[in-house]
């Protein structure tokens, strides 16, 4: 277990607010203490104002929860139960509300995943080699605007960039309004601009596919080698996860950072107000339709149609934006269906539970 946070950290400085606290008056009243998440993956560590323990989750925290969205993620606040000193071990008792977290679907089963939880700003990676991906860029857009993030966009690796312009004018174009950060992790160009987005007791989080930089990222922001950094293929540019945990790290100015795995696939959640911020050129062009139902097809009037047709709105930013609401609509039916599923769970085992305790005063009366 590396270091993240030095022992004794007081909690204010992971981010501890006079809210939280107040909130977390009846907890305290019962022995309990409050820590946050700096490390999951295997083993899920917190850091208390006692300094690091490990967060034991007991099967009866994991049978009540409805969703893996309610278990630890790297950057919550936790109620622990502490157990043992030496070492250091905790019972988890509660996730605290989050302020805000990035959650994607899992693309495998459909389910939700929360890569990083309460965290300020999203630093999303890509690198100015054949990393940059548009497409993969507008997803992450989706997911931080989302989960309540400030999306930052990090264009990492100037130093041999194939057309920074280019580049730099296509985020732009998919991406009004956010931040654009141009980086050389290697040579630490942007580096202390990246520094200014996280100021004290804030925290950001660095996504983005693997080979994108974010370990280097992270070990240049940290001011040392921190991160495992492997080569990368010459002829793609692809690399393994070199980071396969999610961390929490203590900045030298006294915000926080969470490097996160490499990313092959980013599945979208149930966020229609977040997808149409992230497109809102074609939100408005939707607008101007005759109908107010206009499926953009053989409608007349059709404001979206005229302007593919005129090329004023790009065919691939369009089909993105179908591809997304599919992937929305798809998430939205298949979470109401668990939903429906696991409520018939929970009423068998009501059911369950009613007949023994019948059972149980039938005998006792007899």
């Amino acid at each position: 277990m590396g270091e993240h946070t030095a022992p004794g950290r007081r909690l204010h400085e992971l981010g501890w607010s006079t809210d939280r606290s107040a909130a977390f008056a009846a907890h305290a009243a019962a022995g309990l203490v409050p820590g946050r998440v700096v490390s999951t993956g295997g083993e899920t560590t917190a850091a208390t104002e006692e300094g690091l323990t490990e967060v034991v989750v007991q099967r009866r925290f994991q049978r009540e929860t409805t969703s893996r969205v309610d278990l630890p993620a790297t950057g919550d606040w936790l109620a622990l139960e502490p157990r043992s000193a030496d070492p250091p071990t905790a019972a988890l008792r509660e996730v605290l509300p989050r302020t805000s977290a990035f959650v994607r679907t899992r693309v495998s089963d459909g389910r939700p995943q929360v890569l990083a939880a309460n965290v300020d700003v999203a630093f999303l990676v890509t690198g100015l080699d054949h990393d940059l991906n548009l497409r993969r860029l507008e997803r992450y857009l989706v997911l931080a605007l989302d989960g309540g993030v400030t999306p930052v966009v990090v264009l990492n690796k100037v130093d041999i960039a194939i057309d920074l312009e280019r580049a730099v004018a296509d985020v732009h174009a998919i991406a009004a309004g956010t931040r654009v950060v141009v980086t050389s992790a290697t040579e630490g160009t942007g580096i202390d601009e990246l520094l200014s987005f996280v100021p004290p007791r804030s925290t950001a989080c660095l996504l983005g596919s693997s080979g994108a930089g974010k370990s280097t990222i992270t070990n240049a922001i940290l001011g040392e080698q921190r991160q495992v950094v492997r080569t990368l293929r010459e002829d793609d540019s692809k690399g393994r996860h070199t980071t396969t945990r999610r961390e929490l790290f203590a900045l030298p100015a006294g915000g926080h950072l969470i490097d996160t795995p490499g990313l092959r696939t980013v599945g979208v959640l149930d966020g229609a107000e977040a997808l149409e911020a992230s497109f809102g050129e074609i939100e408005a062009l939707a607008r101007e339709c005759r109908f107010s139902d206009c499926g953009h097809g053989s409608e007349p009037g059709c404001a979206v149609r005229s302007a593919l047709e005129a090329g004023t709105l790009s065919a691939d930013r369009y089909a993105s934006h179908q591809k997304l609401e599919a992937e929305r609509r798809s998430v939205q039916v298949r979470s109401d269906e668990r939903a429906r599923r696991e409520a018939d769970r929970q009423l068998g085992r009501f059911y369950r539970r009613s007949q023994k305790a019948a059972e149980h005063l039938k005998r006792g009366d007899t």
